[in-house]
Order: C-alpha cells, then sequence, then structure tokens
C-alpha cells in the first residue's frame, strides 16, 4: 500500500470536511427553496439555465452530477413550468432546457433569503480566508477536471 503523505493526509481532511459542508449547504438550501415552492436540487439545475439555455448533459457536467438525475429533475421543472426546452441549434436531438418566466419568479423569491443567509455567513469568516479559499477549492476542481 501507498504510504500517504502530510499533505495527502490534509487533502483527505479537506475532502471530509467537504462533504460534511455539502450536507450542510444542502440542509440550509432545502430551508430557502421550500418557500418558493422548490427543492434544493431544482434550484440547483434552475440556477444552472438562469443565464442561458442548456444541455442536460451540461447541466450535469458542470454540476457534476449524473444526467439521468438532472434528467429527472429537468421533467419535474417541466411539468411544474418551472423550465422548457428549446430547440438546440447546435445538436438537432438534445434540447436546451430554459427557464420560465415561473422559474424566473421562483427563484427571485428565494433570492433575498438566500442573500441575507450568504451575508451573514460571509460576515462570519475573514475576507481574505474566504477568498484564500475560494482560490484552493477552485484550484483541486479545475485540477480534477482536467484529468
Amino acid at each position: 500500500m501507498t504510504p500517504i503523505t502530510d499533505d495527502g493526509q490534509k487533502i483527505t481532511q479537506l475532502v471530509l470536511k467537504v462533504f460534511q459542508l455539502n450536507g450542510q449547504f444542502l440542509s440550509v438550501a432545502e430551508k430557502i427553496a421550500a418557500p418558493a415552492g422548490l427543492t434544493a436540487a431544482r434550484w440547483q439545475v434552475l440556477g444552472a439555465v438562469l443565464r442561458e439555455p442548456k444541455t442536460v448533459s451540461n447541466i450535469a457536467h458542470d454540476m457534476g452530477l449524473a444526467r439521468q438525475s438532472v434528467q429527472r429533475l429537468a421533467n419535474i421543472l417541466i411539468d411544474e413550468g418551472q423550465a422548457e426546452y428549446r430547440d438546440n441549434p447546435s445538436h438537432k436531438r438534445a434540447k436546451l432546457l430554459a427557464i420560465t418566466t415561473r422559474g424566473q419568479a421562483s427563484i427571485e423569491r428565494l433570492g433575498n433569503d438566500q442573500h441575507t443567509w450568504a451575508n451573514a455567513l460571509a460576515a462570519a469568516v475573514d475576507p481574505a480566508d474566504l477568498e484564500s479559499c475560494l482560490g484552493v477549492l477552485s484550484c483541486l476542481s479545475d485540477h480534477l477536471d482536467s484529468n
């Protein structure tokens, strides 16, 4: 067995902490999303198409999710009138998922609560540490994407 280095151990501890943090973020997201009639997962998919429509495969790739789970959520969002499919000029079969006016209203409804929560959490962290943490997580994500 390959021995783990001190830095390898730190990465392992970081991964475990990120898993814990992900669970905590999802719990908070469920509470913020509920009054808008969304779940954290539906909010995540709608958030992926806020700026521009995307294919289900692109959303899954960007979010690190299984395509099938994004497809299931997209179908639910469409059934609820929160999203719609549009023709994709780049691909005949892979439609683009787009947010609807109703979906935009749902996102706007939860926005204030999300902003209040984010501002309060950010106030508990030194801005330089927050910037450094974002940089490290981005670097790790970029490295994992390239391998």
